[in-house]
């Protein structure tokens, strides 16, 4: 039958659907076959030939038959995956099944009443073919179908390379099949690497497309704070109950770490031939992070049975969580497996920054998105891995194409949810140590980035994109000011020597952050100085042998601090600060930043095109929720501090008349309320540029002005200042290179007020977070999923849909 032809029956059954109103008994495969039988549909010819609006209609007119022919549809495929697949017609049969319930379910999902539908078990509705006395006729759809799902991704001449030795009759029995030999690409836990085959890269795609599917009923509930909110699909489809968890797990990993997007180097390869395996990888990256969810009750333990882990897992550890995927995730352990999953997560994300000299030649993926998100549970998850990452310089390569995605993106409003995921992870590495230490690695690979040209170490890349982001970036992004500040605050005691051009970009910042209108215009602002001051302290006390640059960028700036120490708190003065500021809407002066050529090569970062599609987003929480202090000793350890002794925290109390710009849940907490991202911007530009909402009062700015930690600062003006004022009139100099040199062999040693005890703080993991990243993460995968657009124009509860 040609294609012109099973398309138009395709549309028939779908028009006799739609307009018959008695129901169509379960029995009458006639009627029903027309759906998957004869046809050969893709699946963009399903979502063209089902419209949106005769699924509602049937689903609103005839709840019977949209019920039956869900109930048809699973039944096929559990026959196919039982019987597994041996003919054309069969394979055939399963995925117009697979694309018909990957174009309805969003449909089931979008109206509450019948959410529950697929988790219920009705008697003898659709069943035939099961037999009575078979207990898997019990089984609710949603499980019937998972399991056929798991099945099928392992069904040899479909999805896999048969093993069989017979000749083309035998096939192999689907029960047995131990599905771990037939993981689809070596890496972790398994040698061989199968051949490509592009018709089983296909099918498994189209498969694991309608388990997102599943999954993503996540999207039609409204966003909750509370964290025992679980999804039942990945809930069971992660448990015990699919014995193929394990191997497909490894295999949804692998593939993704083991993928090439540049493949065999020729150039344009990619122009010439269609890559079935990045579609592939790209459904397997989605699977894995939606399936990886933090669990309600933590520390659940799970019922495996250890000896049936292979090797690959660590078994020193309690059993752990229940959903196995984040089971197996947790207890990776060997240095070769870190090894290849940290290579092949570094490829893909460095593969954008790739410059070739010809244009277009190499193949570009988008789907860096879902790549941090995997780091990121990777992280999370397994603190081994996390502790391997920062072994060697290796995390380099992590960091550098994040900082090259933040500053790319900080324009562009769009991508506001990629700036906060970016944000997230470098928060989460500072807090450890090793993480500052490797930023001394000097920077010489030249990604074209749209920043000044320096020469120096990957700090120096980080702290002048972070100035780029702060000074250049869209107003969305000040609330991770705090965020950026506090991860130059946690690596700053092991940076040993800033460029100038680093160190000037600091100064900079203090001196945007200090005048008076800023500091007075919103309740928090104040912590941005405390945070930069707190920068220049670990560094002088701990760093101050490499690092004349900064010392000589401080005294070249000494009145900002000497200004600061004498900031005035009168009425009036605070009220001609807030008229200035009226005068200069913007919010951080890009003057004096002694801007330079940017790098050869770089595109300037530029905002989205206006009718850009994004999502919103959940508020994130404030600094103070988002971290917790710890202290390190003298032998390196940490040991956590208690939040109440902080400046900040006592300086906030007494200032919180209007809505706090940097937490926009502080002072809600008992509430736990979370604002759609609209909102939240809203509530916080107002603070931030309406007088009306916050006035600040004289004993408000003493009770923070007062604890501005100066005393190192202006103990080493005082000591260095008379030295460089003498070397000038005495030698005449203008010249910076003298100056450099003198401070390069001065010393403070005695001079300076006792070492203050360093503070970190580590990001910690709370409801908060966990929401930000479930409303970020289907945010994506909702704008990503767009051939076919599986729930585009549904009533989607998650987050909003705007454009920009």
């Amino acid at each position: 039958m040609g294609s012109s032809d099973s398309k138009l029956n395709f549309r028939k059954a779908v028009i006799q659907l739609t307009t018959r109103t008695q129901p169509v008994e379960a029995t009458d495969d006639a009627f029903w076959d027309q759906f998957w039988a004869d046809t050969a549909t893709s699946v963009q010819d399903v979502f063209a030939l089902v419209p949106a609006a005769e699924i509602r209609a049937v689903r609103e007119e005839s709840p019977s038959n949209l019920a039956t022919l869900c109930y048809k549809a699973v039944e096929k495929m559990v026959q196919g995956a039982d019987s597994g697949c041996a003919s054309e017609k069969e394979k055939q049969i399963v995925l117009n099944c697979t694309r018909l319930l990957t174009r309805i379910l969003p449909y089931i999902f979008e109206d509450p009443d019948w959410r529950g539908f697929f988790w219920s078990t009705v008697p003898g509705a659709g069943r035939a073919g099961v037999d009575e006395g078979d207990d898997d006729g019990a089984r609710p759809l949603a499980e019937s179908l998972l399991l056929a799902i798991a099945d099928l991704l392992f069904c040899p001449d479909f999805t896999v390379q048969s093993h069989k030795k017979g000749g083309p009759d035998t096939t192999e029995d689907m029960q047995s099949i131990d599905s771990c030999e037939y993981i689809w690409e070596a890496g972790v836990g398994f040698a061989q690497s199968p051949p490509l085959n592009y018709i089983h890269d296909l099918n498994r795609t189209e498969l694991l497309k309608l388990l997102l599917t599943c999954f993503s009923e996540a999207m039609y509930l409204p966003p909750t704070s509370d964290s025992n909110v679980v999804n039942p699909w990945v809930t069971f489809f992660c448990s015990t109950e699919n014995r193929h968890a394990l191997p497909l797990f490894t295999s949804l990993l692998n593939i993704v770490c083991a993928y090439d997007p540049v493949g065999y180097g020729i150039p344009y390869n990619h122009l010439l031939f269609s890559d079935y395996r990045e579609q592939l990888v790209e459904q397997a990256v989605q699977i894995l992070i939606v399936t990886l969810e933090h669990e309600g009750g933590v520390g659940t333990t799970s019922t495996l049975d250890p000896s049936a882990s292979p090797s690959t897992l660590d078994d020193s550890e309690p059993a752990g969580p229940d959903n196995l995927f984040v089971n197996y995730l947790s207890r990776i352990h060997r240095e070769e497996d870190f090894c290849f999953i940290l290579k092949g997560l570094a490829r893909l994300l460095n593969n954008p920054l790739t410059q070739t000299y010809l244009p277009n030649s190499t193949k570009k993926i988008h789907f860096h998105q879902e790549l941090l998100v995997l780091f990121w549970k990777l992280c999370d998850f397994n603190k081994k891995f996390l502790f391997f990452v920062l072994k060697s310089s290796d995390v380099l390569d992590i960091l550098v194409p994040i900082l090259y995605y933040l500053n790319d993106a900080r324009a562009d409003q769009s991508r506001v949810g990629l700036m906060h995921i970016g944000v997230f992870i470098l928060l989460l590495l500072s807090g450890e140590r090793n993480f500052g230490v490797r930023l001394n690695k000097p920077y010489t690979v030249r990604v074209p980035m749209d920043i000044p040209v320096f020469t120096g170490t990957h700090a120096d890349l980080l702290i002048v994109v972070f100035h780029k982001i702060i000074t250049s970036g869209h107003q969305r992004l000040q609330p991770l000011f705090d965020c950026l500040l506090t991860i130059v605050v946690n690596v700053s005691p092991y940076l040993k020597s800033l460029s100038m051009v680093a160190a000037n970009k600091l100064l900079h910042l203090l001196e945007a952050f200090s005048t008076s209108w800023f500091l007075f215009s919103a309740s928090q602002n104040h912590h941005l100085v405390f945070f930069l001051l707190e920068v220049f302290n670990n560094i002088i006390q701990y760093q101050f042998d490499g690092n004349c640059n900064l010392v000589y960028a401080i005294i070249r700036k000494r009145n900002v601090f000497h200004q600061l120490a004498n900031l005035p708190s009168d009425p009036a003065s605070i009220q001609k600060a807030l008229q200035r500021k009226k005068k200069s809407p913007d919010a951080i002066s890009r003057t004096n930043s002694q801007e330079t050529v940017s790098m050869e090569g770089s595109r300037p970062a530029v905002p989205a095109e206006p009718g850009t599609l994004k999502t919103s987003l959940a508020a994130t929480p404030g600094i103070d929720k988002l971290t917790e202090k710890s202290q390190v000793s003298e032998d390196g350890t940490m040991v956590s501090v208690q939040q109440a002794d902080s400046p900040q925290a006592q300086s906030d109390q007494s200032g919180l008349a209007g809505a706090s710009d940097t937490e926009s849940n502080s002072g809600r907490d008992n509430e736990d309320v979370f604002y759609t991202e609209a909102e939240t911007t809203r509530r916080r530009m107002t603070s931030i540029s309406s007088a009306t909402s916050w006035t600040p009062m004289p004993e408000w700015v003493l009770s923070w002005k007062s604890k501005l930690p100066l005393q190192t600062i202006m103990r080493l003006l005082q000591v260095l200042v008379p030295q460089v004022e003498k070397i000038c009139i005495d030698k005449g100099l203008t010249d910076e290179s003298e100056i450099l040199k003198f401070l390069q062999h001065g010393t403070l040693v005695g001079l300076l007020p006792v070492p203050h005890p360093i503070l970190i703080r580590k990001y910690q993991a709370n409801a908060g977070t966990a929401m930000w990243f479930r409303t970020y993460m289907w945010g994506v995968i909702y704008l990503r999923n767009v051939d076919p657009p599986i729930w585009y124009d549904t009533d989607v509860r998650l987050f909003e849909i705007q454009r920009v």
